[in-house]
């Protein structure tokens, strides 16, 4: 209730700055569990009269110094989602000591993902657009992409490069997560390919049947997903 108090203080005084011409924002809570984020926003917007409001995170839990970069980020995306006008990052070091330059890039990184997080939420059409090209490249294995696409290019291709520094990496259709055998989205290029040479198109009742086939099959096998090789066979 004093925190909504203070809310309310904060809408007089914005009309008071208003009668002299004065522009202002409003600075929010910082500490907002996840469940009070929307209703917080709500009140300001109807306190202040909409007068632009700003938000240091908020911190969705107070049990994680050293990486409240993070659990800022996850209100601020909230928060962004919801309206609030600014996001103001969050260090690691919140908390604990003065950030360096390596705290204040993480942080900065960290609110660029949750103000975007927040654009796509809202239906932003470039938010879209630059998943949507992310995506495309991802499909398509075109690595230098992926990382002139990347919010932080230098790291994302860091890390690519670690475990596959060699420059042939970089037009491969794998990465080292799954390899090249279980890369789901090699398999899919490869399901469509195999399709599209396919002339004959099953009808809706074969493919029932087919169906039914393979449900009875595994009735038979007592419902097990994983069988023995000779089972199997």
């Amino acid at each position: 209730e004093a925190q909504f108090a203070e809310l309310r203080t904060l809408g007089e005084l914005t009309q008071v700055a208003w009668q002299h011409d004065v522009q202002v924002m409003i600075e929010g809570r910082g500490h907002v569990p996840m469940h009070k984020i929307k209703e917080n926003m709500d009140r300001q917007l109807k306190a202040c009269d909409e007068a632009p409001f700003y938000t240091l995170g908020p911190l969705t839990t107070d049990v994680a110094p050293g990486y409240d970069h993070i659990t800022s980020a996850i209100g601020a995306a909230m928060i962004g989602w919801f309206g609030t006008a600014m996001l103001c990052y969050v260090t690691p070091k919140e908390h604990l000591g003065l950030p360096d330059r390596d705290d204040v890039k993480a942080g900065v990184i960290a609110y660029k993902i949750a103000a975007h997080a927040a654009d796509l939420a809202k239906g932003h059409p470039a938010a879209r657009i630059w998943d949507d090209a992310m995506s495309k490249a991802r499909f398509e294995f075109r690595w230098r992409d992926q990382f002139a696409l990347a919010l932080d290019p230098e790291t994302a291709q860091l890390y690519h490069d670690e475990t596959l520094p060699a420059e042939g990496a970089k037009v491969a259709h794998f990465c080292s997560m799954c390899g090249p055998k279980f890369c789901s989205m090699k398999i899919s290029q490869e399901v469509r390919d195999a399709a599209k040479g396919q002339n004959d198109t099953l009808s809706t009742a074969e493919i029932r049947a087919a169906m039914a086939k393979k449900s009875e099959e595994f009735k038979q096998h007592g419902g097990e997903i994983y069988l023995p090789k000779d089972a199997a066979e």
